[in-house]
C-alpha cells in the first residue's frame, strides 16, 4: 500500500496557519484513530477547541451506536481499500446532542504514517430540513389518504340517498302521471302527462347517471374490470370519441379500498382527456402478471402542460394529477406520465395486486 506524502513543512507557517484557521470548512488530521490536528472551525463543530480536539480518540466524538460504521469507514481508507470518501457522518457534541458533518476524506502520509486529511461542513441545519421537509410529506400523504377515505364515504353515502330516495320519488311520480294519463280522455291532458313522462323518464336517466359516477354499483357487485368498460361506453356516449379496451376480459381481484383507487385514477384521466386533451381517440389498456398489473389510458390529443400544448384551465388539471399520483401512492404504485406537443398522452398506473396493510399506515 502507498500513499500520496503530504507535506508538512509549511504548516507553521504564518499565511498557512491563517488560511487554515480562518477557513470557514472543518480541517482535520486522523491518525492512529486520534485526532491529530484540527482547526478552530472542526473542533467548534464539537464543542472543543484546537487544544482539546489534538490528542483526542475519534470513537469519544461519535455516538456509540454510530461508532462501527465510522471505525469501518476510517480502517477502509487507512487499509488502502479506498483512497477518499465523501459522506455525511454523525459527531457527537460535548453537551451530548448529535451534529451532522459532511466529511471529505483522503488517505495519506502524515510525517511518515498513513493518516487520513480531511474537510468537513457542519449540515446539521440541512439534515433537519430534509428530516421535517420527509415528515411534512408523509403527513401530508396521511391526511390526503384519510381525505379520500372520507370523501370516498361520503360519495356512497350519496350516491345511495339520490338512488333511493330521489329516485324514489321521481319513479313515484312517473306512476301518478301514467294513472293520470290512463283515467283522463282529455287531449290536452294526455299531451301534457306525455310531456311530463318524458321529462321525468330524463331525469330518472340523470339521477342514475349521478347516482353511478359517485359510487359505481358495477365497482361492488361486478367488479373493477366491468365499473371501467360501462365508463367507458358511457364516456363515448357522451364524448362522441372513439374508444377501445384491451382485453375484452380481464380477471383483476383487489380488495375494495384498491379498485376504489384505480377506478378513480381512470375516471380522472378520462376527465382529462374530455376536459383538455382535443383527442378524437382514447384507448384503455390492461394487463398483468403473478403480483402487480399495468392500467394505460392513451389518447391522440394535443399532449399535457409540461409538453406546453395545455391551454385551459392548467391548475385543475395539475390538481387532478396531483390527486391521481396520491391515489396510486396509497396503493403502491407508481403514475407515470407519458406525453409531447401533438403526439398525445399515454397514463400508465403500476401497482401491486396483493393488499398490502402497511400501506394506509
Amino acid at each position: 500500500m502507498t500513499h500520496e506524502p503530504l507535506d508538512t513543512s509549511g504548516i507553521d507557517s504564518v499565511p498557512f496557519r491563517g488560511i487554515v484557521e480562518q477557513s470557514v470548512a472543518g480541517i482535520y488530521i486522523l491518525q492512529d484513530e486520534h485526532f491529530q490536528y484540527s482547526n478552530a472551525t472542526f473542533g467548534a463543530m464539537a464543542g472543543y477547541s484546537v487544544d482539546e480536539m489534538t490528542g483526542r480518540p475519534l470513537r469519544e466524538c461519535v455516538p456509540p451506536y454510530y461508532e462501527a460504521e465510522v471505525m469501518d469507514r476510517y480502517n477502509r481508507r487507512i487499509s488502502g481499500e479506498v483512497k477518499s470518501m465523501r459522506f455525511i457522518t454523525q459527531g457527537l457534541h460535548r453537551d451530548g446532542h448529535v451534529v451532522y458533518i459532511e466529511v471529505h476524506g483522503e488517505a495519506m502520509q502524515y510525517r511518515g504514517r498513513p493518516a487520513i486529511v480531511g474537510v468537513g461542513v457542519n449540515v446539521s441545519a440541512q439534515v433537519q430540513r430534509d428530516a421535517e421537509l420527509q415528515q411534512s410529506r408523509q403527513e401530508y400523504r396521511q391526511l390526503a389518504s384519510h381525505l379520500n377515505s372520507i370523501r370516498e364515504q361520503q360519495r356512497a353515502d350519496y350516491a345511495r340517498e339520490v338512488h333511493d330516495v330521489l329516485g324514489g320519488l321521481l319513479t313515484s311520480m312517473k306512476l301518478d302521471v301514467g294513472r293520470i294519463t290512463r283515467r283522463s280522455r282529455s287531449r290536452t291532458i294526455r299531451g301534457i302527462t306525455a310531456d311530463l313522462n318524458a321529462l321525468l323518464l330524463e331525469a330518472i336517466d340523470n339521477v342514475r347517471e349521478l347516482s353511478e359516477s359517485m359510487r359505481p354499483q358495477l365497482l361492488d357487485h361486478l367488479g373493477l374490470h366491468a365499473a371501467i368498460a360501462s365508463h367507458l361506453a358511457r364516456f363515448r356516449e357522451r364524448s362522441g370519441l372513439k374508444v377501445s379496451m384491451q382485453p375484452d376480459e380481464f380477471d383483476l381481484d383487489l380488495c375494495r379500498w384498491r379498485s376504489i383507487a384505480v377506478y378513480r385514477i381512470f375516471q380522472e384521466a378520462l376527465t382529462n382527456v374530455a376536459r383538455h386533451a382535443g383527442a378524437t381517440a382514447v384507448a384503455v389498456r390492461l394487463r398483468r402478471s403473478d403480483d402487480a398489473f399495468w392500467l394505460e389510458i392513451e389518447d391522440n390529443g394535443c399532449g399535457m402542460p409540461g409538453a406546453g400544448s395545455i391551454r385551459h384551465d392548467a391548475t385543475r388539471h395539475s390538481l387532478g394529477l396531483i390527486s391521481m399520483r396520491e391515489r396510486a401512492h396509497e396503493i403502491g404504485g407508481t403514475l407515470l406520465i407519458d406525453s409531447a406537443p401533438g403526439a398525445g398522452t399515454r397514463i400508465t398506473l403500476h401497482a401491486p395486486i396483493i393488499d398490502n396493510p402497511l400501506l394506509r399506515a
